[in-house]
């Protein structure tokens, strides 16, 4: 029998509402309902809220396989409004897919993607070679009661300092987080020289016109010998053919257990401790060798490592030392470390981070911003202003203001304008006195929420600066003096650190 058309009105005659009346969190549900009653004709609404059956949906609908589509209003995320949307199917002037060409430089989502570009493996190929010549792991079935700990595939493009791509790296990391603490790991601190140390470092190296060098070890990690028993599966990609159930025991750290940066510090603290160096006392992550005629210091912080000293012969028998023990890589004259550039110039070396800057103005799409002169206005006191209107939060905040985000835009603006700004250590003459100048200052019950005050300390030494900080004291001072106090006592823990260090200057 041949269906009539038919036409009902919405309303009184039929159980069927309107999407209008519906909320849009309960629309999918109803129009998926729909589709699945096996009873009811398929039914599109026109624009007069008709009920179309069967043979007039193709009129009702823009497209000819009778497939509905909803009416509502779509509306852009919150999250993406500021951002450029491109179609999947648009191309460019040259004809190129948009979607591919966004795509370009950037890492691997997974490790199936990264196996069809040949670059992308053979940095894969390469981190394994290094974890099988370092015998880190070894070929073992599963113990009865035991778990393995899975690993994935971390890609990185390693840039210079202009933004080219200087490598591909492929990092094989264990899921740390299913480790659990007593039974997997147990110490997992492992000190680095702050960056106060660094900056004084270069002071006394530049002073004393001693060469710095930059030397990095491959794969750190890998060379910390484990205390506990840890079972990792197999790499993804790269299974045994025949061996699939088996797993690796491991005999030394890998990246991503939480006791690997400890395994690699100790490893690393016990052969330079071989090689005659100590720790300093007041920073576990420098070490100094000193003799009657010659003196190295070492920075350490993870894998990197800032070499200077007075004789240049040491240090080349030093760097190959190293080499013999570990796999590194000698980067040379140092030019760039932790995000900070070297840059030699007539008056003295400046040490400068135009590449971060650069990196955090084009993150929040402030490239072309107008400058700031000062990072703040002129007594300007933040708090938290209900009457304002609020803000998207971002990570660590709590209810930011208008007047927040205006400050921290002003923050950024003022790095704008100062991108090419630097810290210059000048060059002295030889029998220069070597003395530390430190200037500290607080306010009182700067805070109009909790009525704390403000440290402030600055330190300079050979006409360098190398440590300043600013920063809110953990208790309520009493008056402006007590404040004062406070402090001067921050200053004088840093100068005592300070002091211990400029001796390192002069060899014994």
């Amino acid at each position: 029998m041949q269906r009539t058309k038919e036409s009902v009105q919405f309303g009184e005659h039929t159980s069927r509402p309107q999407l209008s009346q519906i909320p849009d969190d309960e629309t999918d549900a109803v129009e998926s309902s729909d589709e699945i009653e096996e009873t009811e004709a398929p039914v599109v609404a026109n624009q007069d809220n008709n009920v179309i059956i069967d043979n007039e949906i193709d009129e009702a609908t823009d497209n000819n396989n009778g497939t509905r589509k909803s009416n509502r209003t779509k509306k852009v995320p919150p999250r993406i409004q500021d951002c450029i949307t491109a179609n999947d199917n648009e191309v460019d002037e040259d004809g190129d897919l948009v979607h591919f060409a966004l795509l370009a430089g950037a890492e691997p989502i997974n490790y199936l993607e990264a196996m069809s570009n040949l670059k992308w493996k053979q940095a894969m190929e390469e981190e394994l070679c290094a974890i099988e010549k370092n015998q880190t792991w070894q070929l073992v079935k599963l113990p009865t009661g035991k778990k393995a700990i899975a690993v994935k595939w971390v890609f990185k493009l390693k840039l210079n300092p202009d933004g080219s791509v200087a490598k591909h790296k492929a990092r094989l990391v264990a899921r740390g987080f299913l480790q659990r603490e007593g039974l997997d790991y147990s110490e997992v601190f492992s000190p680095v020289a702050r960056i106060e140390t660094v900056r004084l470092v270069v002071a006394i190296a530049n002073a004393n016109s001693w060469p710095m060098y930059h030397l990095d070890v491959k794969s750190a990690f890998l060379n910390g010998p484990l205390e506990e028993v840890v079972f990792v599966t197999q790499p993804p990609g790269f299974m045994i053919t025949g061996k699939e159930n088996m797993v690796y025991r491991l005999k030394k750290a890998l990246y991503g257990l939480k006791q690997a940066p400890r395994a690699w510090n100790k490893r690393i603290d016990g052969f330079l401790v071989k090689q005659g160096f100590s720790k300093c006392k007041s920073e576990y992550g420098v070490y100094v060798q000193k003799s009657t005629s010659s003196i190295i210091l070492i920075c350490l912080y993870v894998d990197d490592l800032l070499v200077t000293g007075s004789d240049l012969a040491e240090i080349k028998k030093f760097k190959s030392d190293m080499m013999n023990e570990f796999e590194m890589t000698d980067l040379g004259t140092i030019s760039y470390f932790l995000g900070i550039e070297f840059l030699n110039t007539s008056k003295g070396l400046m040490l400068h981070q135009r590449k971060y800057a650069g990196e955090i103005l084009k993150r929040f799409n402030m490239t072309d911003c107008t400058p700031a002169i000062t990072p703040m206005e002129t007594n300007l006191k933040l708090e938290k202003n209900v009457d304002e209107d609020a803000v998207d939060p971002t990570l660590f905040m709590e209810d930011p203001r208008q007047s927040h985000m205006k400050a921290a835009t002003r923050v950024l603006k003022y790095i704008a304008g100062t991108q090419d700004f630097g810290i210059l250590f000048p060059k002295t003459a030889k029998n220069e006195i070597l003395e530390i100048v430190c200037y500290s200052d607080a306010d009182w019950c700067g805070d109009k929420t909790d009525r704390r005050s403000t440290t402030g300390y600055f330190f300079k030494f050979l006409k360098a600066p190398v440590a300043w900080c600013s920063k809110k004291q953990p208790v309520v001072a009493l008056s402006s003096c007590e404040a004062e106090y406070i402090a001067g006592a921050y200053a004088a823990c840093q100068a005592i650190s300070q002091l211990e260090k400029c001796t390192w200057s002069v060899p014994t």
